[in-house]
């Protein structure tokens, strides 16, 4: 809508508006332009000037220099609640800080120490549950005032709400309304007028071969950072396949006792049931040393201290399967060698793999 010819120089000049007055001081001053920004900024106010200034006295911006809040950004409430007690969380996220944040680099060693802590305090978990990345924000405002009324603050509604944070990430509120339709506002006044204003788009299409270069540049860019994150954690680590369950067991058969001969040994193996697997290096079975008993209180008794390494993989075939999957189990068989170098059966025995360690 534009302003009648006899209003106009009653409406409040579009620099004031889309700038600061000092901004505009500022880029009316070509010595004071230091970044090819500011001389753009300087180049466009100049042609304006010349040309009468924009027909559209309605549409500015405040960003994060004009010290603007939206309230209803910082709103507490989660739900519609008349009855509702903002919670911790809510409470600290309401505070953030979303302007730019000026942060110290942290040296790498530092961050290696820290990757993992392993007793957190309810504090530090509370702490680390707030989001604090540092946010730019411009709001895109619309003066809904009537003619002749144009620069009051209570006139002054928010049209879009334009974020980016330091991750490079731009949000825009709301969203752009391509077919949708427009968003409407309702002014409380006697009149009762009703504004209705769409978002849209208005950036030139990416070129192949523009977009081509992007996405070599954030190839690179995911490369280096993913090599920065192995340089914290280490070569050593080794991530296994999705949807695979690797289970290592570190064991040890201790002793045996309470058999009729001596010179004892165990001879073990490992059954690997159904969607089971091992590496193609890994022994399934293995043999102690011989041993010779030993009296101790009423019982002969054999320490082997025999240490013994597995590695299993559990690989799950139907999804939509609800049974718990077999678990691996490791048979025994203990036997003796006599003064003929005769082998005798001594016994059998089988363990279910543990869960867990221990």
């Amino acid at each position: 809508r534009r302003p009648p010819d006899e209003e106009e120089e009653a409406e409040v000049g579009w620099q004031e508006k889309l700038f600061s007055q000092f901004e505009v001081d500022l880029y009316r001053n070509e010595s004071a332009c230091q970044t090819p920004l500011d001389r753009q900024y300087h180049e466009e106010i100049l042609k304006l000037e010349k040309a009468g200034g924009r027909k559209n006295y309605r549409i500015f911006t405040y960003t994060d220099h004009d010290r603007f809040t939206n309230l209803e950004e910082h709103c507490q409430k989660v739900t519609n609640s008349d009855y509702e007690v903002p919670s911790y969380l809510a409470e600290r996220m309401a505070n953030v800080r979303r302007r730019r944040q000026d942060r110290r680099p942290i040296e790498a060693s530092s961050l290696k120490s820290k990757i993992i802590t392993w007793e957190p305090s309810e504090e530090f978990i509370k702490n680390n549950h707030v989001i604090n990345t540092p946010v730019q924000t411009m709001y895109i405002m619309g003066d809904l005032g009537p003619y002749g009324k144009l620069g009051h603050r209570e006139y002054e509604h928010v049209l879009c709400t334009i974020k980016v944070d330091g991750n490079g990430v731009i949000t825009v509120k709301p969203d752009f309304t391509g077919t949708e339709g427009g968003y409407r506002i309702v002014l409380d006044g006697e009149k009762r007028e009703v504004w209705k204003y769409t978002v849209e788009n208005a950036s030139v299409q990416v070129q192949p071969e523009e977009e081509e270069r992007e996405q070599r540049v954030f190839r690179d860019l995911y490369g280096r950072h993913k090599e920065y994150l192995s340089g914290l954690v280490g070569s050593e680590f080794e991530m296994i396949l999705p949807g695979t369950l690797r289970v290592f067991v570190n064991g040890e058969i201790v002793s045996a006792q309470g058999y009729e001969y001596d010179n004892l040994y165990v001879h073990f193996f490992l059954e690997l049931p159904n969607q089971w697997s091992s590496p193609a290096f890994q022994q399934l079975s293995g043999v102690t040393q011989t041993c010779a008993t030993k009296t101790v209180g009423w019982d002969n008794v054999a320490y082997f201290c025999y240490t013994f390494t597995l590695e299993m993989f559990f690989t799950q075939g139907d999804e939509s399967e609800d049974n718990l999957p077999q678990w691996p189990v490791l048979y025994f068989e203990v036997l003796s060698l006599d003064f003929w170098q005769r082998y005798r059966v001594e016994g059998y025995g089988s363990l279910v793999l543990p869960a867990s360690s221990g």
